[in-house]
């Protein structure tokens, strides 16, 4: 469809032919002995026909884009649209005139314009010609606009599959590290890993639900932490403890889902399960100011050997962050001292602003 037709541009479009229409009622009134209201209505008349018959100029620039066909078939194409366009506006320009007009008005500008047919013709041909310009520039203005909502499109789908693909290296490290747990304790304890198989069942009901959201409150994220903490719980016994502190009005702030996983799963991996006598994890959480500050701290060794991992789980939440909030989210580590500590800074965002 024509896009001068589609986006409200056919006003714009029109109003750069008042001029020549403008110029046209003055030549009528001054050499052709017209009045102003029969020259004003000829000359629209003739000028709002010829502007939407340029409108055509469209379809023969779409078919020979420019730099994709040969100069001379550009040429030639247009060279004969322009004459036929300038032809049926001359000759449509003179029925107007005769329906108009009185027939001795019409045969007095008929015979004061007859010899200026010639260079009438002409000026058809120019603006016809300069109607193909406009349209081309049109169209690489539509090409242009295009081709960035494409980038843009693309851009958007590049970022939502690095979400899901992040989403995919997380669910799978959950369950291999539980079932590790429950492994080890099948030959010390076989009530306590039958415990901790209903514990991880729930866990992991949970974990899809979440999983397929893109945002979820914290309150959620927080069951799920509390589950997985429950089902680690059987394993370590007292080795483990768990402190909270929680600002109330942080539960409804929304987040990436399985966001905050990872990092207490390493704070009793990598922390936790290196001590013998064990120690604390720490979850503390406030909103303030229109920010969400997170913190996740845990004893830990720093004698220890480094992790095999490579900390995959702190990167895997670095770029969960960058991909939903660029750079108004943060992530730091602080190794000093006996308490690992990871803390996150990101938007308070709540289902409200959503």
């Amino acid at each position: 469809m024509h896009p001068l037709l589609t986006r409200n541009r056919l006003g714009l479009y029109l109003l750069a032919w008042v001029p020549l229409t403008a110029t046209s009622i003055y030549v009528l009134v001054t050499r052709g002995t017209l009045s102003w209201l029969q020259a004003t209505v000829l000359a629209m008349a003739v000028f709002l026909f010829y502007a939407l018959l340029c409108l055509s100029a469209w379809y023969p620039c779409r078919a020979t884009p420019l730099g994709k066909v040969s100069f001379i078939r550009l040429l030639l194409t247009h060279l004969i649209a322009a004459g036929f366009m300038s032809f049926v506006w001359t000759q449509a320009g003179a029925a107007l005139a005769y329906a108009v007009l009185s027939p001795e008005k019409f045969a007095a500008i008929k015979h004061q314009f007859e010899p200026q047919v010639n260079a009438i013709f002409t000026v058809g041909v120019l603006l016809y010609l300069l109607s193909v310009a406009f349209h081309y520039v049109l169209i690489a203005m539509e090409d242009s606009r295009r081709a960035e909502a494409q980038a843009i499109e693309a851009r958007v789908l590049a970022r939502d599959a690095e979400l899901k693909a992040l989403k995919a290296q997380v669910n799978p490290h959950f369950l291999f590290n539980s079932l590790n747990s429950i492994s080890a304790l099948t030959s010390i304890d076989p009530a306590r890993a039958r415990h901790m198989c209903v514990l991880l069942g729930d866990f992991l009901r949970l974990t899809l639900g979440l999983g397929e959201k893109n945002l979820v409150r914290f309150s959620d994220e927080l069951e799920l932490l509390q589950k997985y903490l429950a089902i680690e719980q059987v394993r370590f016994g007292d080795r483990l403890k768990m402190h909270e502190e929680i600002q109330e009005d942080s539960k409804v702030c929304l987040l990436p889902p399985l966001l905050l996983q990872p990092l207490v799963e390493n704070a009793v991996k990598h922390g936790i399960a290196a001590l013998p006598e064990g120690g604390d994890v720490r979850l503390a959480v406030q909103r303030q100011n229109g920010r969400l500050s997170i913190l996740v701290e845990n004893s830990w060794d720093p004698e220890a050997p480094p992790r095999r991992s490579g900390g995959m789980g702190l990167k895997n939440v670095q770029q969960r962050l960058e991909a939903r909030y660029g750079k108004d989210a943060s992530l730091r580590v602080n190794t000093e001292g006996e308490l690992f500590q990871v803390s996150l800074d990101l938007p308070a965002e709540s289902e409200e602003k959503t």
